[in-house]
């Protein structure tokens, strides 16, 4: 049986503009799509109008059907689940209440658990006994995927069989998904680059310049890799896609929360005020990668500059000035 055939069915839970484009994609691969969504209005909206709220302008085929009953997800084949960090643990625990643990549950969250420094697949086999988790990461923008536009991202599970099943199941022509069996490669890539997406924000905000901001990713990618390092991520997955390849896009465009994010602080807005009540996952994951770092002695100047922002325990430009006068030595 074919990968394609083995995963008729998919469900996605959460109907984000995230979640909505991976359905999107999902739909495009051949598969029939059950799309979780917490609210009426996109609901009707899906059904009715066969468009999102959260991604508007891209129509919906019809074999997106929008639900929320997670029981409808019980004969899926794999399930997608497309929500925050923050909120994938209380997720899966409404999942495990509804559904048998039977197929591979693959999380799009790109974090660390603030509260228990975990990363997203640790948090789905905590939270849902007997999971199996995989991972979904890499450079991609919602608006790209829902449009159809050419995008590569990687899909990480412990056994390199599974992982190889899911990205043959789930790809198309615009949606290429490479396989590796490094998953935590794949999270602390897709983690850290929201942080470095932040302090590049910041640097653009401050008006300092593209070559400011080019050093800053530099060395920012460098604490990326002794931080991968020291938790056992390969550093050839680093490399890839789900690492250096999202940095690149983060780090590099307004479409990017972590990256608004951190221009609004750059321009002098306040944490709160930045964030405009939208959701900067790097705004959490940044205190959680700190500790987890001093906890292995690896060094994070960035990122521990940009958490001391963030927590108010310093002011943008005084953050700044303390990496620039850091001691010189060799690269």
């Amino acid at each position: 049986m074919s990968s394609r055939a083995r995963y008729r069915s998919i469900g996605v839970v959460g109907a984000g503009a995230y979640g909505t484009a991976l359905a999107l994609a999902a739909a495009r691969a051949g598969h029939d799509v059950r799309l979780w969504a917490r609210d009426g209005v996109t609901i009707e909206a899906i059904e009715r109008t066969r468009q999102a709220p959260r991604l508007p302008g891209i129509a919906l085929p019809e074999s997106i059907h929008a639900t929320d009953l997670l029981a409808a997800l019980a004969d899926c084949d794999a399930l997608i689940v497309a929500v925050p960090t923050q909120a994938l643990r209380s997720a899966c625990e409404h999942l495990a209440e509804a559904l048998p643990p039977r197929v591979p549950v693959i999380s799009a969250a790109k974090g660390i658990e603030q509260a228990s420094g975990r990363f997203a697949t640790e948090i789905i086999e905590q939270a849902w006994p007997g999971a199996t988790a995989a991972i979904l990461s890499g450079p991609s923008f919602a608006a790209d995927i829902g449009r159809g536009l050419p995008t590569a991202v990687t899909l990480a599970a412990g056994d390199s069989d599974l992982a190889q099943a899911l990205a043959e199941a789930l790809s198309s022509p615009a949606f290429r998904i490479y396989h590796s069996a490094d998953i935590r490669g794949v999270e602390i890539g897709g983690a850290a680059k929201n942080v470095l997406a932040i302090a590049a924000g910041i640097t653009i905000g401050l008006g300092y310049g593209e070559s400011a901001r080019a050093a800053l990713v530099a060395r920012g990618f460098a604490e990326l890799r002794r931080f991968g390092e020291a938790y056992g991520a390969d550093p050839e997955t680093l490399m890839g896609l789900s690492g250096l390849g999202d940095v690149v896009l983060s780090c590099a465009s307004p479409q990017s929360r972590n990256f608004s994010y951190g221009l609004a602080l750059g321009q002098g807005k306040s944490p709160v005020e930045a964030a405009g009540g939208k959701l900067a996952e790097g705004a959490f994951t940044a205190p959680a990668l700190v500790e987890m770092a001093r906890a292995k002695q690896v060094e994070t100047p960035i990122a521990s500059a940009v958490a001391a922002i963030i927590a108010g325990d310093v002011g943008v430009r005084e953050a700044v000035a303390a990496l620039l006068a850091r001691p010189i030595r060799a690269e």
